[in-house]
């Protein structure tokens, strides 16, 4: 007899959900999944639309931030390289010569130096003087010199290693196959700029490596020259702690080492202290003589304090003239090519420099650069050097006269020429006068004369670092202009003409607080000065004049019996 067993609770629940709520939710299960179905196909099409969408968005975003970015960088580089824009359009389809003939190497990188690939951009006429093939062979030779001696090589601990112990015949024993020529930075900016290509130049001449005292801020000025390695002296260099107390009374300065007897062809010291300024004494002066560069050939390590372009007075030694004219078959392009070769700014500085230009410079059909270095205790403004600047500039057609406004004959409407005047000054006064006389009256010309000067800081503040950068790319400023007026004796002035490759109109220095007449003259030459050079003669010819004894090395303009210069075209008498 089958009995049936009650259901308990789970089964009564499991078997009303089979016959009344399963069909159902199968029922509605059945209509989801219909639902679901055909949203499926809908919400597909939505989300492929949706996705595409957000592709293509993306691609036009990044697009659009890659366009975003090269402008951005464009524009930039523009500001800094001022490669687009001359005068307002675009200058020749022709692309510049970024390695100037030759001069530069194409091993940098360009980025981290924007000067030195793009600094001959901003010149509206390419250079007239080019370096020779003998110039751009020596260059490439020395920097892998200076690759293989320079800092952290095994060649420069080998150099070193002993340098700091004394001993008498030091330099006959085995310190490698490198010696060097080590610069000390002394004086102003431009008389670091024109002695630094001075002992790069003997460097050259004599196989050494050049290496630069960093106490200064000469790393802020300017990028590194030389691909793969450093020309700055190291801090832990043995001798750095000598360099503030070298002078003439030290027992290492060479002119002291000739007086006392202790430097000689069997007696060689492991360094010599080369004192060479204005003041150096006769023997200090001997250094430029061939029998005593026999004797300092064969030192390892020389210091060099300078504050004068000693280039020219090369010019006298027999050994090294032959070499310097397969250099330089233009004599007076001497520093035009070691600046364009040694000196880049560095991006800071040569930002200063393109975004003044582009402000202020760019637009004008002509550019003109005044610099005014006043030699006097009180310097300042004086009425009688502002007369002989209008006076130089009026005289020489370099600047209009002012007229009465009836006098004026140029319609407002004629399309006119527009002149920038660049002042470089301490004073600012210079300037306002020269603004202010243009802007109150009509020029006779009817050109419009707009006036302007980046600084006047009234006091020089060498060794500044921001004052230093400021002289730097007021140097560079007046360089990129079309014709360029400067005051006797200013290595400031000597940079930048001839960093530029100009002639400059020199302006002679008053005496007694009067403007002189004539005001100025034209330079036939783009060399700086080298002043206060030492007499010529080594021996018997000692005392002679050293502007009468080579055609092309002669007086400065600017300076009487007292500066030689390098000149090209010669003359048929000699000077007396």
């Amino acid at each position: 007899m089958d009995t049936k067993q009650p259901l308990d609770s789970d089964d009564e629940e499991q078997t009303y959900y089979e016959r009344s709520i399963q069909p159902k939710a199968d029922q509605w299960k059945k209509i989801s999944g219909d639902v679901i179905r055909a949203l499926g196909l809908k919400m597909k099409i939505l989300m492929t639309v949706i996705f595409g969408g957000l592709l293509i968005g993306s691609v036009i975003l990044l697009s659009f931030s890659h366009n975003f970015n090269d402008q951005l960088l464009d524009a930039t580089s523009n500001d800094q390289l001022l490669a687009a824009t001359i005068n307002g359009s675009r200058k020749s389809e022709t692309p510049h010569d970024k390695l100037i003939g030759g001069l530069l190497t194409a091993d940098f990188d360009e980025p981290s130096c924007v000067s030195r690939y793009y600094q001959s951009s901003l010149y509206s006429k390419p250079s007239p003087y080019k370096p020779s093939e003998y110039l751009v062979s020596k260059l490439r030779s020395y920097e892998k010199l200076h690759k293989r001696c320079g800092p952290g090589t095994e060649a420069y601990k080998e150099a070193t290693k002993n340098l700091g112990h004394d001993d008498d015949n030091y330099a006959n024993k085995s310190v490698g196959e490198c010696k060097y020529a080590v610069w000390v930075a002394v004086y102003g900016l431009g008389n670091r700029i024109l002695t630094l290509a001075s002992v790069f130049l003997y460097a050259l001449l004599t196989e050494r490596v050049v290496l630069v005292d960093q106490s200064k801020d000469i790393s802020d000025l300017f990028c590194e020259p030389f691909p793969g390695t450093s020309w700055l002296l190291p801090n832990d260099f043995p001798l750095v702690k000598q360099f503030d107390g070298y002078g003439r009374g030290d027992s290492h300065c060479y002119g002291t080492m000739l007086n006392n007897h202790a430097i000689s062809a069997n007696s060689t010291p492991r360094h010599i202290y080369l004192d060479i300024l204005h003041d150096s004494r006769d023997e200090d002066k001997m250094f430029f003589c061939p029998k005593d560069q026999t004797m300092i050939d064969k030192v390892p390590w020389l210091v060099f304090k300078t504050n004068v372009y000693f280039v020219p007075s090369l010019w006298f030694s027999p050994t090294f003239r032959p070499e310097l004219m397969k250099l330089f078959p233009q004599k007076e392009a001497v520093f035009h090519h070691l600046a364009r070769y040694l000196f880049h700014p560095t991006n800071q500085v040569w930002g200063m420099v393109t975004r003044y230009y582009k402000a202020h410079l760019a637009r004008a059909d002509e550019r003109l650069g005044i610099q005014i270095r006043v030699f006097a205790d009180d310097a300042g403004y004086f009425q009688h050097v502002m007369d002989q600047i209008l006076s130089c500039t009026q005289r020489e057609k370099l600047l209009p006269q002012v007229v009465a406004q009836e006098e004026s004959k140029v319609n407002a409407s004629t399309n006119q020429k527009l002149k920038a005047v660049l002042v470089t000054s301490l004073y600012p006064e210079y300037a306002d006068r020269l603004k202010s006389m243009f802007w109150e009256r009509p020029s006779s010309t009817g050109e419009i004369i707009e006036v302007y000067q980046p600084s006047g800081e009234r006091v020089q503040q060498t060794d500044k670092k921001i004052h230093d950068q400021k002289a730097l790319a007021e140097m560079y400023l007046l360089s990129i202009t079309d014709n360029i007026v400067t005051s006797a004796r200013s290595t400031f002035g000597y940079v930048a003409h001839s960093l530029g490759g100009l002639k400059p109109w020199l302006l002679y220095q008053p005496k007694d607080l009067t403007a002189p007449d004539p005001p100025c003259i034209r330079s036939t030459s783009v060399d700086p000065c080298h002043l206060t050079p030492p007499s010529h003669g080594c021996d018997a010819d000692w005392g002679t004049y050293s502007g009468n004894v080579v055609p092309f090395v002669r007086e400065c303009e600017d300076r009487e019996h007292d500066g030689i210069k390098l000149f090209d075209e010669l003359i048929s008498t000699k000077i007396s």
